[in-house]
This record gives C-alpha cells, sequence and structure tokens, in this order.
C-alpha cells in the first residue's frame, strides 16, 4: 500500500475451489480498512452493466464477470483507477452484450475495486465497495466498453419530523423482516441501529431486505429522503406480510403433519400392544374372516361359495399396498352382498289389489283387469313367472304408478331404471374386472340396494332406448328381459350366473312402434288410452285438486272448483291425452290462491269460470272453427303420435307447371311415399272423379301438413291426402266436423291401420262428429267402451270412391 491510499492497488487471488470463503473473508477486510477520503470524483466513468443486481452506496459487493466481454470492461476501469461504474441495465442480452443506451438504468453507483478474484472457471470476481449515487447524463460511449458523463447529486432532506418518523417506522420493520432471515443474525440488526443519516439507512434496509429489483432500483432513483424512505417501508411492509403469510402456512403443515405422525405412531402402538395381547388380527386377516364369516352366515349358491372361497385364497396373496388388493376385496363384496337366496314373501290379496288400484287411478279398466289376472296366477302358483308386462301409452296416463301400485300390493320392493337415452350397453351388463373403477351392471345394483332377488323392476321409457358404436342396450336387454334366459343372467363384472327369474319386470313406453321388435316380442303390450274429457274432470276433483290442496298447505274450505269451471280448464288450457299438464294448470290456481290468503285478502272459495283468466291467463286453446269447417282444399286426417293421439290437417294448393307433387311439414320417407301413390291414383283414375287430365299434366300440387316442425310419417294419412287433392282440384269443400284415416293404394282400396283407439278419442276430444275407419279396422272399434265412441258418427271404408260419397255427398 502507498501512503496517500490507504486501499493500495487491487490484491488478485486465485480460488482453487473455496470462493465462498474467500469472498466472506475479504469482505471483512475491506470493512476494516479506514473510510475514504474525500476525492472529487471522476466526471467520466466506466461503466460495468449489472445483470440482475442493484447496487447502493456503502454497500460490499462481489461483481461477476465473465470472461470476454464484462472481464474487458472491468480491466479498462481498473485501468483508469480503481473506480468504476455500476449500473443496473435491464436490456441486457442472453449473451451478455449491451447494444444501446435505452439498456442501462440512470442512476447507478460509483464504486472502488478492492479484490480481484481469479475462479478456476476463467471468470472474475471483482469485491467493490459502493460509494455514492451517481446520474448518467449522457453515454459518450456504448458498444464494447460503456462510457458515461455522470453527476453526483446529494440527497435532500425534506424540514419537519415525518422524515425522522420513517426512519424509525424502517428500522422497525427491518428489524422484523430481518428476524425472519437467521442467516442475518443479531449483527445486522446492531449494524442497522448504528446507521445515520436516515437516507443511508434506507439504502441498508433496501439493499439486504427488499428482493424486487424494480423496487431497489425506483429506491435508488429516488434523492429526496422522505420519499426514498416511504418506498422503503412500502416494499419492507409488503415483504414482512407475504414473511409471516409463509411463516403461518408453514406452521399449519408442521403442525398437521406433527398431528399425523403422533396419531400414526399412538395406532401402531395400540395395534402393536394389541396383536401382543392376542386381541387385534392384521387388516388382510381381517378381510379374510370377515368374507368367510359371511359364508357361513348367509346362504350362497355353490358356484358362488366356491368362487368366494377362491378370492379370499387370492386376497391372502396380494399385498394390501397393492392395488389390485382393492379391486379383490371389492369383488368379494358384491359377491357377498348380492341377495343370491334372499326373496321377500309376497302378500297377495286380489281385494286388497283391486282397491289400491281404484284409489290411486281412475279409469283403465282394461289394464286393472290384467293386473289382477296377472296377481291372481301368482297367488295360485307363486312359481309362475309369466309375461313382462309393459304399458304402453301417452305422457301422463299412469303408467309408472301402475307399477308401483303392482309393488305395493304384493309387498315387494321397488327399484325403477330410466331407459332414455341410454347408449351404453354396459349400463345393463356391467364391465368386466380389467377395467379401471369397473362395476356390475344397473340391474344387480338394483337387486343389490333392494335386499332381495324378486324386487318389481321398472324400466322406464323403453321405447326411448340409444344405439351407437359403445354398443347396443337393446340387445343387453334381451337376455334380462327373456324367461327362458334371465334365471342364468351373466353380468361381466360378476362373472358369475344371477337367476333375475323371480324379479318382476314392468317397462313403460310411449310409442309402441318405436320398442325393438325382438323386445317387443318378449313382453306383453297393455295399451293405456288417453283420458275422455269427462273422465279428465272427474280425475281432476277425485285426485288432483286434493292433492295439490294438501301440497300448498291451502284448507279445502278456502278453495272449490266447480265441475263447469274444471271442464273449461281442461277445454281451454289443456289438450293432452294424459293429465299431467292439467295437474299443472290446478297447482298454479291452488298457488295464486295462497298468495291471496298470504296477503290477507278473503276471497271467495269458488272459483267461477269467469275468474278463470285471472289465475291462467288467456284460454290457450279455442275451437278452430278452420278445422272443424276447413275450406278448398284442406282435409282432416287422424294422426297416432306418441302423446296420444291428434287430428292432422292437410293442405293442398295448386299451380301451373309440370305435373310434379312437393309435400312439405317434416314427412318422413312413408308419408312422402303416400303422397305419391295419391298423386298417380288421382291421375290414373281421373274420368271416374269427375277430373280432368290436364289438371295433372299441367299443375303443380303442393301438400303441406301443418305443424311444419313436428316430424310426422306412417301410411294412414293415405285417403286423406286424397281428398285434399280433390277438393282443390274440385274447388269443392269437405264436410265440416269430418276426420278420416286409412291407408289407400294405387287401385283405391283402402287398408287397415294402427292406433284407432287413440285416433278415435282424439276425434272425440276436439269436437269432429264423423269419422272414416278402413272396414279392417271395425273389429277394433268394437273393443272400444261405449262411452269413448258415444256421440261419434264411424264410417266403415273399404275403397276410395266410397271416401268420396261420404266426405263430399252428393
Amino acid at each position: 500500500m502507498s501512503g496517500d491510499d490507504p486501499f493500495g492497488d487491487p490484491v488478485d487471488i486465485i480460488l482453487p475451489g473455496a470462493e465462498e470463503q474467500s469472498l466472506e473473508q475479504a469482505a471483512k477486510e475491506i470493512l476494516a480498512l479506514p473510510a475514504v477520503k474525500n476525492e472529487t470524483p471522476p466526471q467520466l466513468l466506466v461503466v460495468f452493466p449489472l445483470r440482475k443486481s442493484v447496487p447502493f452506496p456503502g454497500l460490499i459487493m462481489p461483481v461477476h464477470a465473465q470472461d470476454g466481454y464484462e472481464a474487458n470492461i472491468m480491466e479498462k476501469a481498473l485501468a483508469q483507477g480503481k473506480r468504476v461504474g455500476l449500473l443496473l441495465a435491464p436490456g441486457m442480452t442472453e449473451e451478455g452484450h449491451v447494444g444501446k443506451a435505452k439498456d442501462f438504468a440512470m442512476t447507478g453507483v460509483i464504486a472502488e475495486v478492492h479484490r480481484r478474484i481469479k475462479l478456476p472457471d476463467g471468470n472474475t470476481n471483482y469485491l467493490c465497495r459502493g460509494l455514492q449515487r451517481f446520474h448518467v447524463d449522457r453515454f459518450v460511449r456504448v458498444k464494447e466498453v460503456p462510457v458515461a458523463k455522470v453527476s453526483y447529486p446529494d440527497d435532500v432532506y425534506p424540514a419537519g419530523n415525518e422524515t425522522e418518523a420513517l426512519a424509525r417506522n424502517v428500522l422497525s420493520l427491518a428489524t422484523k423482516v430481518a428476524g425472519h432471515n437467521p442467516s442475518l443474525g443479531d449483527g445486522f440488526n446492531l449494524a442497522a441501529l448504528n446507521i445515520d443519516p436516515a437516507g443511508n439507512l434506507a439504502d441498508f434496509a433496501a439493499a439486504y431486505l427488499l428482493k424486487d429489483t424494480n423496487i431497489k432500483q425506483g429506491v435508488l432513483d429516488t434523492m429526496n429522503v422522505r420519499d426514498r424512505l416511504l418506498k422503503v417501508d412500502e416494499g419492507l411492509t409488503r415483504e414482512l406480510v407475504t414473511l409471516e403469510l409463509g411463516d403461518r402456512i408453514q406452521k399449519e403443515i408442521h403442525e398437521r403433519i406433527e398431528e399425523q405422525q403422533k396419531e400414526y405412531f399412538l395406532r401402531e402402538q395400540i395395534r402393536i400392544i394389541r396383536r401382543e395381547l392376542g386381541e387385534e388380527q392384521d387388516p388382510e386377516e381381517q378381510d379374510r374372516a370377515l368374507f368367510l364369516g359371511r359364508l357361513k352366515e348367509n346362504e350362497y349358491p355353490e358356484e358362488v361359495e366356491a368362487k368366494v372361497r377362491d378370492e379370499v385364497q387370492r386376497l391372502g396373496t396380494i399385498p394390501q399396498s397393492s392395488p389390485e388388493y382393492s379391486i379383490v376385496r371389492n369383488y368379494l363384496e358384491w359377491l357377498t352382498d348380492l341377495p343370491w337366496c334372499v326373496s321377500s314373501d309376497d302378500r297377495i290379496d286380489i281385494d286388497r289389489a283391486e282397491k289400491l288400484l281404484e284409489r290411486d287411478h281412475f279409469g283403465l279398466k282394461e289394464a286393472k283387469e290384467r293386473i289382477l289376472e296377472f296377481l291372481g296366477v301368482r297367488k295360485v302358483r307363486p312359481e309362475h313367472t309369466g309375461a313382462i308386462l309393459c304399458f304402453v301409452g301417452p305422457p301422463g296416463v299412469g303408467k309408472t304408478s301402475l307399477a308401483m301400485a303392482i309393488a305395493e300390493s304384493m309387498g315387494r320392493k321397488l327399484e325403477r331404471m330410466s331407459l332414455g337415452g341410454m347408449r351404453d350397453e354396459a349400463e345393463i351388463k356391467g364391465h368386466r374386472r380389467t377395467y379401471i373403477g369397473a362395476m356390475p351392471g344397473r340391474m344387480l345394483q338394483m337387486i343389490r340396494r333392494a335386499g332381495s332377488n324378486n324386487p318389481v323392476i321398472v324400466l322406464d321409457e323403453i321405447d326411448k332406448l340409444g344405439k351407437d358404436f359403445r354398443g347396443d342396450p337393446s340387445s343387453a336387454l334381451l337376455e334380462v328381459l327373456d324367461p327362458a334366459q334371465n334365471h342364468n343372467f351373466l353380468d361381466l363384472f360378476m362373472d358369475v350366473p344371477f337367476d333375475l327369474s323371480k324379479v318382476m319386470f314392468v317397462a313403460t313406453a310411449n310409442n309402441l312402434y318405436e320398442i325393438p321388435g325382438p323386445l317387443r316380442d318378449r313382453m306383453e303390450i297393455i295399451e293405456l288410452p288417453g283420458y275422455l274429457r269427462s273422465e279428465k274432470v272427474k280425475i281432476a276433483q277425485k285426485y288432483l285438486l286434493p292433492r295439490q290442496i294438501r301440497e300448498h298447505g291451502l284448507e279445502p274450505k278456502r278453495i272449490k272448483i266447480s265441475m263447469n269451471t274444471m271442464r273449461q280448464v281442461v277445454d281451454g288450457y289443456t289438450r293432452e291425452a294424459g293429465v299431467r299438464g292439467l295437474e299443472k294448470k290446478i297447482a298454479s290456481i291452488c298457488r295464486k290462491r295462497t298468495l291471496e290468503i298470504a296477503r290477507r285478502k278473503r276471497p271467495q272459495a269458488e272459483i267461477k269460470s269467469e275468474k278463470l283468466e285471472d289465475y291462467l291467463g288467456p284460454a290457450a286453446f279455442t275451437d278452430d272453427l278452420v278445422r272443424l269447417r276447413p275450406g278448398v282444399g284442406v282435409a282432416l286426417g287422424l294422426a297416432y303420435t306418441s302423446y296420444g293421439g291428434d287430428v292432422l290437417e292437410i293442405e293442398c294448393a295448386a299451380f301451373k307447371g309440370n305435373g310434379r307433387v312437393q309435400a312439405t311439414g317434416r314427412l318422413g320417407e312413408v308419408m312422402t311415399e303416400s303422397c305419391r301413390i295419391v298423386h298417380s291414383f288421382l291421375r290414373d283414375h281421373h274420368a271416374e272423379y269427375g277430373l280432368e287430365v290436364d289438371m295433372f299434366a299441367k299443375q303443380d300440387l303442393h301438400l303441406h301438413f301443418p305443424a311444419g316442425a313436428v316430424p310426422k310419417d306412417g301410411p294412414s294419412a293415405g285417403i286423406a291426402i286424397a281428398s285434399a287433392m280433390i277438393s282443390r282440384l274440385k274447388s269443392k269443400k269437405l264436410k265440416p266436423r269430418l276426420a278420416m284415416t286409412g291407408e289407400i293404394t294405387l287401385t283405391g282400396v283402402v287398408m287397415p291401420i294402427g292406433g284407432v283407439r287413440e285416433k278415435v278419442l282424439a276425434a272425440k276430444r276436439l269436437g269432429v262428429k264423423t269419422v272414416l275407419l278402413p272396414a279392417g279396422n271395425q273389429r277394433d272399434v268394437k273393443q272400444l267402451e261405449e262411452s269413448w265412441t258415444r256421440g261419434l258418427k264411424i264410417a266403415y271404408v273399404s275403397h276410395f270412391s266410397e271416401v268420396i260419397e261420404l266426405a263430399f255427398g252428393a
């Protein structure tokens, strides 16, 4: 060292490996050196770009310089003295180069280099002490060795006590933050207490305690000591909150782990003590004892008992930690939980069953009679399996509730399975155990839930089964519903046959013809017709209204609906085959009456017909004179849908053309063919019906079937289509209140159709007076109840010429 310079030239240290120890030792030596003499700092500084660290005055920091570009900058600075400008360079490239002035921050620290430590990898560490801030006025050069013209601003101390208060607050926060970092130790707090003035305290706290580079650079940029302290205060507050949150999370995790470990050790000690006393078995032994005990307690078929013993033996060879263990154990639970030999006793009382059916259902004479016949056979011959019942009818006529009544009358458990939209056959037959999460199919799940092997299982919406690439559920149901096969039903998961012959299956459907043929062949079909208006009124008065009064908390004396008012509700607000919509309207009336009472009003108990609009709004349906008195080119047909029967309008328009026929209204292939058949028939027999051949050769016909958004198909509209065409071509109206149904051939023969009951009920419900039916359906009409056909004139036709005579008259 020279006498003028107490620090001397930078000392070279070559590190073989102990880099950190040498840095720490060098830092201690630097701190022991005397203070720097007051010298005029240079106006031109070689600037060393820092990648991520922010320098501060008074801070001892190692500067790492990679061999090449960075080492060259530092050596140039040392060649012109021991001082170098340290400046954060956010825009520095990954390769360590700075190309533009804007890549640098504008405030840095002039530092003095005291140690040069050469590393084994060729790079160099320079141990520096920050002296004072500088501000870059402009860059003289940026590339290769950056050189900047700088100025040295002084700290600004505002007047007042706020700066002192902020300094104390920063000191307090710094002490708390340092307390969360054991590496700082007590020496940090002691050093912080001895730092003065306040600006140096802010720099000291920011350098050691703040993490965010942008915040630290902001502190370095601030000359106003009050503002600098404020920034440090905010940064330390955020840091303290983060550290306290981390400590709290760590404490919670530690407590939870400690509690779990404590519980584990206690349980292990208890388990070992009990084992030594002979009071407890291993979990594997417990499982084997459990399943073997079930074999002794319950009765199982020989095949199932042998399977359980084999699987229990296999369970003993599998470690409990293995995933295979839980799979085998789950399989054993299913094997031993299923009611293989558990049956509920039938308590069949025919008189009681008849009372139950009459209590819950109005009408449905044929369905009730068939159910009582079934129960009678079961009572005389309990082992009789019989056919699978299938209730077919429109929504809201009581199909599902009939199945519930059967279960109640027999004293059996009831399980319901909705088949609507089901597309995966595994829902019926289960998955093989090789699949993850495999389970038995819904059939065995319901039997396990029922706890007996002879429950009543309702297969709801069997006509809405789906089918796709995953399989065909209807095919899987064949084995379930076939009495010749279901005594050996094989679920893929169980892999042991289960006897389903004791289960009573009851299916429900809206449309008979949408049930797959093989399934339909295995069931006994019981068709439930829609209700007449008189029946709906009686059902509403006897069942629906009392139920809604109870559900809405009303007293019977607070609301009364006369028969006449109920008829208006049926006619004006609901047009359906069942009574589901009617019950909704009654519920709406009861809700509004409940609201009136809640508002402490005192309305009259009886709801008169003229007050219906106050409760239900304007009537949704009125007598449609267009439908009942069709104009030229319009005929009324009768249709059978999944919602019951309906009256279908058929419109025909004619205009100049080339003899083409167009049909609209979302028609299926069969109905489209009917339009072409009728056109060909009338063109071939035009003379018989007083038509000109040019009418077909020079006119186009357009047939439309409202409503256009509802799909329609089937051959039964043939004679109605032909009547609409003749009405248009001859400009002659059909008789009022007349509807017809029947398939027509190219020779004019009228063929029989299906759904007679629903079509006749729809005609009567909508005010039709005369119905034309094929002669082949006369036997179907004879089976109808007299009340269904009362007030209707039914005429039978076998050829279209008879239709012309009855529809148009003389």
